[in-house]
């Protein structure tokens, strides 16, 4: 399963983007696959930004993952309090 991620992007340069994940998580990723400018939102695989995003399907994205991201890490704790009972 392959999975892309949204962000957001911050700066361009040479072929390259400098795009924030969110909470501060700054990466540089390969754009020569699509045309993107400063401000707006890619679909991030692999190091490559392979997907302009508008905001609104960019933060319904993020909205997504962090709903996953908690259920998980809820499902982990009581695993855990089970396991310690």
């Amino acid at each position: 399963m392959c999975l892309a991620i949204p962000a957001k992007v911050v700066k361009v340069q040479n072929g390259k983007a400098l795009v924030d994940f969110g909470e501060v998580v700054l990466r540089e990723v390969d754009i020569s696959l699509v045309d993107v400018e400063v401000g707006e939102y890619v679909l991030v695989h692999a190091g490559y930004a392979i997907q302009v995003l508008s905001r609104e399907e960019a933060e319904e994205t993020l909205r997504l993952w962090r709903e996953l991201l908690e259920a998980e890490s809820s499902l982990e704790t009581k695993q855990q309090r089970v396991q310690n009972a």
